[in-house]
């Protein structure tokens, strides 16, 4: 097994906050542990751990996170201090900033990506 997916799946036994698939939160969310996200926020998401946004589910406001995997929809920026994977069947519709970005085949973004680090020259004319 990849080390990194079994990190992964590990972080994943430990949600502390589930907002389920029948679920509108109106408000903004906000949370110290891992957050699984089924259903629907209208307002701003932020935990310092993992983010998972299932498919179908909608975030509707800026997300930030310590590494998320965004399946479902984002309306509004979204800021990882690490790893962010985008799946095949997210859509984001904002500007992204990570460290580390991840995205699958099919996935729709639309937006500003800046990642941290670049340190490119360019030779002036």
């Amino acid at each position: 097994m990849h080390p990194q997916t079994s990190a992964h799946n590990q972080e994943h036994d430990e949600v502390e906050t589930v907002v389920g698939p029948s679920v509108h939160v109106e408000g903004d969310f906000a949370s110290e542990g891992n957050m699984l996200i089924k259903g629907m926020v209208s307002g701003n998401v932020r935990t310092s751990k993992l983010l998972t946004a299932e498919s179908g589910s909608k975030i509707m406001a800026n997300v930030k996170a310590g590494s998320a995997v965004i399946s479902g929809t984002v309306r509004g920026n979204v800021r990882v201090e690490d790893r962010l994977e985008v799946t095949a069947s997210a859509q984001i519709a904002g500007d992204v900033e990570c460290a580390t970005l991840v995205v699958e085949a099919g996935a729709k973004m639309q937006g500003k990506i800046s990642m941290k680090g670049v340190e490119i020259d360019v030779p002036k004319p």
